[in-house]
């Protein structure tokens, strides 16, 4: 029944898209976010990184329980070991390739980490082996001075990712995720909503990032959000539906019920 109503409210919110764009001026259109100031770039990477890991260093090289990879960084981008091939996107190679076309220097005792690397460590145990540990900080360390370089591949994904969306649309649903893009990107805090979403659900371009057919990612919020009321709220009140959605359509096994409120207390944040 949710899904049946989530895909109803799907097919208006089509409608109220296209309305959406008499609304919004043509010189609105091609955001370009790398004109954030610094400030606002600081700004968007701290509340991320608060989202993320509560601020926490030793959280910028984790391995959260019941998951079968590595999260690193002020996102919390994913590293899959040799072998692992969750339905998720990982992101933490794409990162090291952004920081080394950004002529970001690594210690030596980190000569090893390249692009290529798969994650170190095979599973959690294997994390958290004291003889790691050297490895680990030595990691969280050049993770943690380099926080600038995280926040602009952030930015630049982003940046990409609405081509991303209208590429895998219809005519129809391309002209609605532009809209309502563009809402969102004008709104009071736009940039940091964009941004954290992303990071965190993904593009929702990704085939096996679904379940039961149904994504959770930045294009099915946008192909779900409201024309009718302010844009924070439509974009909060359609993200909390979709990722309600993937709750209910997830296997048993994962328990994805128990994060449920943490990702709705994150979503509260795009309405301060």
């Amino acid at each position: 029944m949710k899904v049946w109503v989530l895909f109803s409210q799907h097919k208006k919110t089509l409608m109220a898209g296209l309305m959406a764009l008499l609304f919004i001026p043509n010189s609105a259109y091609s955001f370009d976010f790398s004109t954030l100031s610094a400030q606002e770039r600081q700004h968007i990477a701290d509340k991320i990184f608060a989202n993320e890991c509560n601020r926490s260093r030793e959280c910028l090289v984790a391995w959260n329980d019941g998951e079968n990879f590595a999260s690193l960084g002020i996102g919390h981008f994913i590293w899959f070991p040799a072998g692992v091939h969750p339905p998720f996107q990982e992101s933490f190679p794409d990162v090291l390739a952004w920081m080394d076309k950004s002529h970001i220097e690594k210690p030596d005792t980190l000569a090893w980490l390249t692009p290529q690397t798969p994650c170190p460590w095979p599973n959690k145990a294997a994390f958290l082996s004291p003889s790691q540990q050297p490895k680990i900080q030595a990691l969280r360390q050049w993770l943690d001075i380099n926080k600038e370089a995280q926040v602009s591949f952030i930015l630049l994904r982003l940046q990409d990712a609405l081509e991303k969306m209208v590429s895998v649309s219809t005519a129809a649903e391309a002209t609605v995720i532009r809209a309502q893009f563009e809402r969102i990107a004008q709104a009071k805090g736009g940039g940091y909503i964009l941004a954290d979403y992303v990071n965190f659900k993904g593009e929702g371009v990704k085939e096996s990032e679904r379940y039961q057919g149904e994504g959770w990612g930045l294009r099915q919020v946008l192909l779900s959000m409201s024309a009718s009321f302010d844009a924070r709220q439509a974009f909060v009140q359609a993200a909390k539906a979709v990722l309600q959605q993937r709750v209910d359509l997830s296997p048993p096994s994962r328990g994805e019920q128990r994060w449920l409120k943490g990702w709705f207390k994150r979503l509260d944040t795009y309405l301060q």
